[in-house]
């Protein structure tokens, strides 16, 4: 009888100290990445990833390469791999659905980043970004309030292209519908490309014979395809471009003043925001209690999701200090190639 107490009791403590070491493990937050040509995204891998080792929890993660065929095979891999929670940059919204799917009845939480995936089971998480598409209007009517503008849209399988859309047209609908203001071209950027997005900007210099006098650009992606197309015309300098993300070469643009004004995301943040939510709900948090979060159903279905919502911030020629004292780029990648005196922050 004490022999087999004995046993009992061994196999307790070894029960515990298997859970114990479980907990020590922690969680596996694993993220779904759509691509890593552009340059923020790594930024916000190395914030969610500080983040979630922090929580002593494990990050895994994998690249779709452009490809929303191979992001499904991705998110099913993460989940084989012991994902607690998932975080997905979505490649195309529509198409990533069944995968959420999966992880939803497999219980695991699911946190869209930065790109809305519509599903009632899964978080959102992103800045404002019809707000984002405001400030990018706003900094260019200020710079040209009439004539000929070229919208350079983002993804048309992204709905963020359309919320920033959205945003500018709030801006600029009184001067286009006074006739301030024509719109003579207007193109979603397949993949967000800035190939694809200087393709677009020569087709419309040519059908408008280089009479273009702005370009809302929807991020500094496809601002910097615009500018080339422009560069090409001997326009660029001329013609206002906006854009987002305060990529590092945007925002030297924006020092030598070919782009007017890119919108700062603080992708640091964004990261940052995004594991810790992630963690939560890896624990059983559930996400009406996560802090800060809104009830939201703003999307294209109509669909209410629980939300958590960054402010940006537009950095144009007079602010770029703002980034700088930030720690977010060096002075020396701001001010290269500008002129002594034309900048402030680069003085």
């Amino acid at each position: 009888m004490r022999n087999f107490a004995t046993a009992m009791l061994a196999g307790v403590a070894m029960s515990l100290a298997l859970s114990a070491a479980a907990q020590a493990e922690g969680k596996i937050i694993g993220v779904s990445w759509s691509n890593f040509q552009e340059e923020r995204w790594k930024t916000d891998e190395a914030a969610i990833k500080a983040a979630v080792e922090a929580a002593g929890n494990k990050y895994i993660s994998a690249d779709a390469q452009s490809s929303a065929a191979k992001q499904l095979t991705d998110v099913e891999a993460l989940i084989s791999q012991g994902a607690n929670a998932l975080i997905i940059l979505a490649q195309d919204a529509s198409a990533i659905g069944p995968a959420v799917e999966k992880a939803v009845a497999e219980g695991i939480p699911v946190v869209g980043y930065d790109r809305l995936i519509e599903n009632p089971d899964a978080f959102y998480l992103t800045f404002d970004n019809k707000e984002v598409g405001r400030m990018q209007a706003k900094a260019v009517f200020d710079v040209q309030p009439e004539g000929n503008y070229v919208f350079i849209k983002g993804s048309g399988a992204d709905p963020n292209a359309d919320f920033l859309f959205a945003g500018q047209m709030e801006v600029l609908k009184e001067a286009i519908d006074g006739g301030k203001i024509k719109n003579v071209g207007e193109a979603y950027t397949d993949g967000w490309l800035p190939a694809n997005a200087q393709k677009n900007m020569e087709q419309f210099l040519t059908a408008n014979n280089n009479e273009v006098d702005a370009v809302v650009a929807s991020n500094d992606g496809t601002a910097g395809g615009a500018i080339a197309a422009l560069d090409a015309q001997g326009l660029a300098g001329s013609v206002p471009v906006s854009g987002q993300d305060a990529d590092h070469a945007a925002l030297n643009r924006v020092a030598l003043g070919t782009q007017t004004v890119s919108v700062w995301k603080d992708s640091r943040d964004l990261g940052k925001n995004a594991a810790e939510i992630a963690n939560q709900l890896a624990e059983g948090t559930a996400m009406d209690a996560i802090p800060n979060v809104v009830k939201w159903a703003d999307g294209p279905s109509k669909v209410e999701m629980n939300a958590v919502f960054l402010s940006p911030v537009p950095v144009t020629k007079d602010n770029l200090d703002v980034v700088i004292d930030a720690g977010w780029v060096s002075k020396e990648v701001v001010c290269q190639g500008v002129t002594a005196g034309s900048v402030a922050a680069c003085d």
